[in-house]
């Protein structure tokens, strides 16, 4: 059996916080306003895992209003949602990302970046792709406030019958 999943996460750029994706730091003016470490990859990464293995989302596994997640380590969670999703006998086939956002440009951090999730989902690095784009001053990504990302998925499941 197979699934496809998708995950969207934006979150708010302010000063003072450090743009990270997918549990790197990368050089901006801004970082993501947010409950945990604010990695908007990792979280919508997390929700196409999910939804593929309808396992739920990231909101109701790490609810913001539970202390313990609190500036949490979103890479760690995206571990602790592929060790559940592992668990039901689905494997990963691909993950396809875009990365919504003016700055920093994602092309000078890709192959990190790519590393790290297939480290993380313990794949490689070539069933991985993360694209970035811009706003073109559109919006609150074009001007530079916010950024966003989608992700998908697809699963397989050799113990399940389609």
């Amino acid at each position: 059996m197979i699934r496809v999943g998708i995950g969207y996460d934006l979150h708010r750029l302010v000063r003072g916080r450090p743009f990270i994706l997918a549990g790197i730091r990368l050089q901006a003016k801004r970082g993501e306003l947010a409950y945990s470490d604010g990695d908007v990859l990792a979280h919508a990464v997390c929700d196409a895992l999910l939804g593929a293995s309808a396992l739920g989302d990231i909101g109701s596994l790490f609810p913001p209003s539970d202390e313990r997640w609190k500036d949490a380590d979103s890479m760690r969670m995206l571990a602790s949602v592929y060790d559940l999703v592992r668990e039901r006998g689905w494997n990963l086939v691909n993950l396809d990302c875009i990365v919504n956002c003016e700055e920093p440009r994602i092309l000078d951090y890709r192959d990190e970046i790519r590393a790290n999730l297939a480290r993380v989902l313990r794949t490689e690095a070539d069933r991985i792709f993360v694209k970035g784009k811009t706003g073109e001053g559109v919006g609150k990504v074009g001007k530079g406030r916010a950024v966003q990302v989608w992700a998908t998925c697809l699963l397989d499941n050799p113990e399940k019958e389609a």
